[in-house]
C-alpha cells in the first residue's frame, strides 16, 4: 500500500529510488558505533544493513491531494543532473515521472511544488532537461521555497557551494523556475490550505522546513531532513553530516519530534526507507517508535 487517507488528505508515497547510501561513520561521524549496535532491532534491515554499517535510505516524493489540488513535497535527486560530487546521482536516469504517472499524475496536474529546503536531492525533479535546456517540470505549479535556503544556497552568495554536493543544484534545479516566475519565496510560516501549512524548522539548512497536516482529527509532520534514521528518534542530539548548523538542528528536532508525540501525530520524513512513516512517544528526555506507518515496506 503506497496511500492513505489523513482526514481529507490523500498521502501517496511515490519512489525514486532506495538503498545503502553512506557509512555510518560519514553520515553520522559524531555517533559511536555501540549506538548503531544498540538499535539494531530497531535499524536492521530498512536503515542500516544487515551484514556492514551502510545507512539505508529513500528518495521519494509526498503526494498529497488536499482542497481539490495535488501538492507534491520535494522532488528528489532528478535525472540528467551534473553530480561531480555524488556518483550515483551524477546524470541518473530513472523513471520517477512514470512512477508518478501511475498513481494518476501527468506533470500539467500538478499546483503546488514545496521544497523543503534547496538541498540537491529535494529539488532535482522541479526542472528537466528539454532541447538542452533546464526547463519547469511542473508548468501549472506554484514552487514553495524557503527564502533564507534560496539566498543561501544562491552560489553568488555562497563560495563554499563549489566542490559540494550541492553544486550546480541553484543553476539547474532552482534558478529556472524561478526565470520562469513560479516561485514563491516564504519566511516562517505559510499556509498552503486550509488542512496544510509550511513552518520553518531551521537547522539542517537556514530554510529548513516541515509540512503541517491538521485535517480532521488527524495529525501529521512531512518532516523533510528533519530526521535521516530513527536513530536520530532514540537520540536527537545526533545530527547528520549536512547540518548547517548543529545545535539548532538539535533543538529543532528535538522541539518537532515533541510536538507530534504530544498530538499522536505520524511522522513522514523525506528519506525513511521500510514503512517510510512512524510514530513516536516521549521516552525520558528522548523519544521511542511506537509505531509505523501504514505503507508497504520497501
Amino acid at each position: 500500500m503506497n496511500e492513505i487517507k489523513l482526514g481529507d488528505v490523500t498521502v501517496t508515497r511515490v519512489e525514486e529510488t532506495h538503498g545503502p547510501i553512506m557509512p555510518t561513520g560519514t553520515f553520522f561521524p559524531d555517533v559511536p558505533a555501540e549506538v548503531w549496535q544498540r538499535h539494531r532491532d530497531v535499524l536492521v534491515p530498512d536503515h542500516l544493513g544487515a551484514d556492514d554499517d551502510m545507512v539505508h535510505v529513500a528518495m521519494q516524493t509526498w503526494l498529497l491531494r488536499s482542497d481539490g489540488r495535488t501538492i507534491l513535497v520535494d522532488t528528489g535527486v532528478g535525472n540528467d543532473k551534473d553530480r561531480p560530487a555524488v556518483a550515483p546521482w551524477h546524470h541518473q536516469n530513472v523513471d520517477f515521472l512514470g512512477r508518478l504517472a501511475a498513481v494518476g499524475v501527468e506533470p500539467g496536474d500538478v499546483d503546488v511544488v514545496v521544497n523543503t529546503h534547496l538541498h540537491v536531492d529535494h529539488v532535482g525533479w522541479n526542472t528537466r532537461l528539454v532541447d538542452g535546456h533546464w526547463q519547469p517540470t511542473f508548468a501549472n505549479a506554484t514552487y514553495l521555497m524557503p527564502r533564507a535556503d534560496f539566498e543561501y544556497w544562491n552560489p553568488a552568495n555562497n563560495p563554499r557551494i563549489a566542490g559540494g554536493v550541492n553544486e550546480n543544484v541553484f543553476e539547474d534545479s532552482v534558478a529556472p523556475v524561478y526565470a520562469a516566475g513560479q516561485v514563491q519565496l516564504w519566511d516562517g510560516s505559510h499556509r498552503i490550505d486550509a488542512n496544510l501549512r509550511v513552518d520553518a524548522a531551521p537547522g539542517h539548512t537556514p530554510g529548513s522546513s516541515v509540512v503541517v497536516l491538521e485535517s480532521g482529527t488527524d495529525r501529521a509532520l512531512f518532516a523533510g531532513d528533519l530526521l535521516h534514521t530513527p536513530l536520530q528518534v532514540m537520540h536527537p542530539e545526533h545530527n547528520s553530516c549536512f547540518c548547517e548548523d548543529p545545535g539548532l538542528a538539535r533543538a529543532t528536532r528535538r522541539r518537532l519530534l515533541g510536538w507530534a508525540a504530544d498530538r499522536h501525530a505520524l511522522v513522514l520524513p523525506a528519506h525513511f526507507s521500510g514503512h517510510s512513516a512512524l510514530e513516536v512517544e516521549h521516552r525520558g528526555d528522548s523519544f521511542a517508535v511506537t509505531q509505523w506507518g501504514p505503507f508497504t515496506r520497501y
